[in-house]
């Protein structure tokens, strides 16, 4: 997936201006495939919190530091990130076992600080999960071993995962597991007063793996700081955001951004159809996804800026202090360059353009799936 984002910039400074409405930076929670459009202006405070400062930013004056060249290619996986528990393993459970709990499930089995312990799908039992788990014709084949227990019961790597069918999430007992954290991937119960439910369970904290309308939302890179301790359901954002966020922020902090406009180019998802079929809510959508570019509708700068001085800040961001979240490449990619790419965003500087000083288009790359599940993940740490 990839998507460019247009951005209008004044030399007059000024104040950062109030807030725009969440929702207007957060794609719609149906992941049809689109080309959309996303207008956001104003202040980006409510985006990225306390992660946007009026004062001067980490990142202002980059053009006088020496700008090292980095090794900047598509595929390139930063390294993990190690993330210590004196308390040890975090224990974690997983609601939904669809593209996005398949793939946490995935990340986290690579991770030491977490495990998870216990899994909830109502529409799905224990051999079909470790079927769907063993094969993925996207991410490829599981590497390690898997193998059916019982009912109730997955063996991963050696590990047992226990196996859970309810529809309400009132009613599954993540405390008999120990699951103290339970990532919300169904889709479902995205609001506070749904995802709250998983806490009758004995759930301590729930992250949920789309946009909410009331659930505070962050993206690792941008707003995790702003993160309090009472908080104990918060949204990881959209694929999109975690993909806009970061080089929004770079961008902002350095130059100011009043305006701009994102498109965004999504390949097919399971909710789309193969041939033409009924969408109450979306007529459009119910077009045959192979024939069609089918368009759906979702939801920059203060001072002169050429597109080489966005450029560098940008590279010069990757390279510190957004290094592993925000990338930056002047190779010639495409999108199957980045299958199993765990950044958040990685900037195509050959595929933006600078109109002028104040008006350019920049275009950032990203896995749909992978990058998201990653982020997931890392909120687990920075939640703990």
């Amino acid at each position: 997936m990839a998507f460019s984002s247009l951005i209008r910039s004044t030399a007059a400074a000024s104040p950062l201006l109030q807030a725009s409405a969440r929702s207007d930076l957060s794609p719609s929670p149906s992941h049809r495939f689109k080309v959309s459009s996303i207008g956001f202006g104003g202040n980006l405070n409510s985006f990225f919190g306390a992660a946007v400062s009026t004062k001067s930013s980490s990142l202002q004056k980059c053009n006088s530091r020496s700008i090292q060249p980095i090794k900047a290619t598509a595929t390139e996986i930063p390294p993990t990130i190690a993330r210590s528990r004196s308390s040890g393993k975090t224990k974690v459970g997983i609601n939904g076992f669809g593209r996005i709990g398949r793939l946490v499930l995935r990340v986290a089995i690579a991770r030491d600080d977490f495990g998870v312990v216990a899994v909830n799908d109502p529409f799905i039992d224990a051999n079909y999960m470790a079927y769907m788990f063993k094969y993925d014709s996207t991410h490829g084949g599981f590497k390690g071993t898997i193998r059916v227990v019982d009912d109730s019961t997955l063996e991963i790597n050696g590990k047992q995962i226990q196996v859970v069918n309810k529809r309400d999430p009132a009613e599954i007992p993540w405390g008999d597991y120990g699951a103290e954290f339970v990532v919300e991937s169904s889709g479902v119960f995205t609001t506070l007063a749904k995802a709250s439910a998983h806490s009758k369970g004995g759930a301590k904290k729930v992250v949920i793996s789309a946009p909410s309308a009331d659930a505070p939302m962050f993206v690792v890179g941008v707003n995790e700081k702003t993160y309090k301790p009472s908080m104990d359901i918060v949204s990881n954002a959209s694929c999109t955001t975690n993909c806009l966020a970061p080089l929004a922020k770079v961008v902002h902090e350095e130059f100011g951004i009043i305006e701009g406009l994102m498109t965004t180019v999504h390949a097919t998802t399971a909710t789309q159809k193969p041939v033409d079929g009924p969408s109450m809510k979306d007529w459009r959508g119910g077009r045959g996804a192979g024939q069609n570019i089918i368009p759906s509708s979702t939801g920059a700068a203060k001072k002169s800026a050429s597109y080489e001085d966005v450029k560098a800040v940008i590279k010069y961001a990757a390279a510190g202090p957004l290094n592993g979240i925000l990338g930056y490449t002047e190779e010639d990619v495409v999108s199957n360059d980045f299958v199993g790419d765990s950044r958040s965003s990685i900037f195509d500087a050959k595929a933006g353009i600078g109109l002028s000083d104040s008006f350019m288009k920049l275009v950032s790359w990203h896995r749909d799936e992978q990058t998201q599940e990653c982020c997931i993940c890392l909120n687990d740490g920075v939640l703990t």
